[in-house]
């Protein structure tokens, strides 16, 4: 996550501010040695109760306002609500049962994890494969530490958990804080992808024109279809299979799908920009996809490198195979640097299915516009209040974890739909869930307060109405009357 945020706030931003991240890297590791040593008797200080109050009415928060949530955002609210409420209760059952749930819980997440790791690992043969089946193996170590009773019979889970997350989240804060001081590039991202300077902000016109608050500017959804914004293109497996797809759940959402006559597709991906940059990598020539091939072509091998090409633009490759299936576009973005990485990205043809493809490329593409998004957002960006909200938000654990696993597997069509999603919400911030409520209940009461008036105005003029009507009955009749009233002779 600390590479992402890296990313997110830009070099600008950070390195004005390593000796506050190197403090708060060495506090966050202690804070976690003593939370994680309380643990391991039976003798517990931290606060279980109070703690569990405050996740649970976090939870509730959270549920209360996920329907103020656009699409993702919603489900994604809706998730983190129930989960921290689940948390929250297995805590406060107390005695051994709800321990016992919530540690083997995290024993499994843990497990899964650490072995999902390992066998893509193996299988993919990234650079740096070697480590990631290392860190597996630690996943797995933790694992078993959560499903063994031994010290507390699993009474210490919370705090172990928070323990070993200031740790490892502090210990990331001060390798990234040592280095701030003499970066020339952004750490966040690939030496070979990133920008050799700075560039110049680009909020001057597009953030002013975006309207909002002097100092932070929030948006209330998406762009619109003529608004200027970056479009990323996704050709999902399934809707860019030939034939039809057979259903298989997760797999044809992020890996490939495979039609009736056995043909595997994987997607697409490619990135546009209002400036006339279109990145599109594609195989020179068609890759054998038959269920036999698929798993050698899968090593991130140099026998695996093939000749690729990029595609000149989006209306080209449409019409040579169909439209995109999803589009995200987002707003805040660097043109500059997008063009700087393009330039140098461009240069090299290679293709390989796992660590150079399109979704790899798109990605680091993506990465590359937005650096520094989330601090250009801030007209002035000065002071710490940029990081903790971008700490406070959602999407960036989702999006943290996303690029780590597409780090250990290989970026594909899915990976790299989701992990667009997510960072359009950190560079294209949404109001605050509490903020959206609010307008939202306001919103309502006047709308009432208005129907109300309309009501009020509608029953006066039929009351009204009425009573002209009554009169002018009375007036008629009284003239009808006078009409057939016999006349004498004059």
């Amino acid at each position: 996550m600390a590479r992402l945020v890296m990313i997110l706030l830009g070099v600008d931003y950070l390195r004005a501010r390593w000796r506050g991240l190197l403090w708060l890297g060495c506090a966050s590791v202690l804070l976690g040695l003593v939370v994680f040593v309380d643990a391991l008797d039976n003798a517990i200080y931290f606060p279980m109760t109070p703690f569990a109050v405050v996740l649970l009415l976090e939870g509730l928060a959270t549920l209360v306002v996920a329907r103020s949530g656009i699409g993702g955002q919603r489900t994604l609210r809706q998730v983190k609500g129930v989960s921290f409420c689940l948390a929250a209760l297995l805590i406060l059952a107390g005695h051994h049962h709800g321990h016992f749930v919530l540690s083997m819980i995290f024993g499994t997440l843990f497990l899964a994890d650490g072995l999902l790791q390992i066998v893509s690992a193996r299988v993919v043969r990234f650079r740096t494969w070697r480590l990631a089946v290392a860190v597996g193996v630690f996943e797995i170590l933790v694992a078993i530490f959560f499903y063994q009773p031994y010290p507390t019979h699993y009474v210490g889970t919370v705090p172990y958990c928070l323990g070993l997350g200031l740790i490892f989240g502090g210990w990331n804060l001060l390798l990234l804080a040592s280095r701030l001081r003499r970066l020339d590039h952004n750490p966040g991202m690939d030496p070979a992808d990133a920008s050799p300077a700075p560039a110049p902000a680009y909020t001057a016109h597009a953030l002013h024109a975006a309207g909002g608050a002097p100092e932070l500017t929030l948006w209330d959804g998406p762009p619109g279809p003529g608004e200027h914004a970056l479009t990323v293109h996704v050709w999902t497996p399934v809707g860019s299979a030939r034939g039809e797809a057979r259903r298989q759940p997760l797999v044809d959402r992020y890996i490939a799908a495979v039609d009736r006559d056995g043909v595997i597709s994987t997607g697409h991906a490619a990135l546009e920009s209002p400036e006339g940059i279109y990145i599109s990598l594609y195989p020179a020539e068609e890759i054998d996809r038959s269920p036999h091939e698929f798993t050698r072509i899968l090593r991130a091998t140099r026998e695996n490198d093939v000749a690729g090409k990029f595609q000149p633009d989006y209306e080209t490759e449409a019409r040579a195979w169909c439209p995109s299936t999803v589009q995200v576009r987002i707003r805040n973005y660097d043109p500059e640097r997008l063009r700087r990485f393009w330039e140098a990205y461009r240069q090299d043809t290679t293709y390989n299915l796992t660590y150079r493809n399109c979704s790899s490329t798109v990605s680091h593409a993506l990465e590359a516009a937005l650096e520094g998004a989330s601090a250009r957002v801030w007209r002035q960006a000065r002071g710490w209040r940029p990081l903790w909200r971008l700490l406070a938000t959602p999407e960036l654990w989702v999006a943290a974890q996303i690029r780590k696993r597409a780090k250990t597997m290989a970026w594909t069509p899915g990976l790299t739909l989701d992990y667009a999603r997510a960072l359009s919400m950190l560079a294209d911030p949404r109001p605050s869930g509490w903020a959206s409520m609010t307008r939202m209940a306001l919103g309502q009461m006047r709308r009432q307060r208005q129907d109300w008036r309309e009501a009020a105005h509608t029953a006066q003029g039929a009351d009204a109405g009425a009573g002209e009507g009554a009169a002018a009955g009375t007036v008629a009749g009284a003239a009808n009357a006078g009409s057939a009233r016999p006349r004498g002779n004059d």
